[in-house]
Formats: structure tokens, C-alpha cells, sequence
């Protein structure tokens, strides 16, 4: 009885973690709340909208010592490149993603 209840348990949690909605850029996957919660960190970090990434570099940097920065990312802060992802990341339409009418959004 206790495998049966084991194995049941198991299988709920590969279904729940299966819908989760996922964003892909390049090699990297986040999930859509992580998403989320990195592009209100970008808002509020930067009062004006930059259009080029390598100018927002300080800003980047200012979100990756922000203590609610997701876990997700924080290895991505470490890397070189990463202010282009966090700009990919952070012109994501999120709306779009929930309904899965975007392509670099995965799980639906």
C-alpha cells in the first residue's frame, strides 16, 4: 500500500512540474514566475528604459546583488553575456506567455 501511495505521489509531482510554463533564451530555461519577478526587479531598478543592453550593464549588475533576484538566475549573473540575456529575458511579453502564443515559451 505504501507503493502505491509512493509511486501515486511521484507520479502528481512529474505532472505538476510538466505544466509548469517554462521561457527559453539560447541554453537557458527559466520558469515564467522566476520571469516575472526579473522583470519587476528591472523596472524597478531603472527609472528610464535603456534601448541597448550594453548600456544597462550597471543595472544588470544592481538586479544580480538584489536579494530577491530568484535562485535561477543567480548562476547566469556570473557569467559573461549575461546582460543580453537579462534584456532578452526582460522583453518578454509575459501575458503572451500564459496563453502560449509566444515561442520562447515551453510547458503548455
Amino acid at each position: 500500500m505504501k507503493a502505491v501511495v509512493s509511486v501515486a505521489l511521484l507520479f502528481a509531482t512529474l505532472v505538476l512540474s510538466s505544466e509548469a510554463v517554462q521561457v527559453q533564451d539560447g541554453e537557458y530555461f527559466f520558469s515564467a514566475e522566476s520571469v516575472k519577478v526579473l522583470q519587476g526587479l528591472l523596472d524597478s531598478s531603472s527609472t528610464t528604459q535603456q534601448k541597448s543592453p550594453r548600456l544597462a550593464t550597471t543595472s544588470y549588475a544592481s538586479v544580480c546583488a538584489n536579494p530577491t533576484l530568484p535562485q535561477e538566475f543567480v548562476p547566469l549573473c556570473n557569467q559573461s553575456g549575461s546582460s543580453m540575456v537579462f534584456s532578452r529575458l526582460a522583453a518578454v511579453p509575459m501575458d503572451v506567455c500564459e496563453i502560449c502564443a509566444f515561442a520562447a515559451c515551453t510547458g503548455c
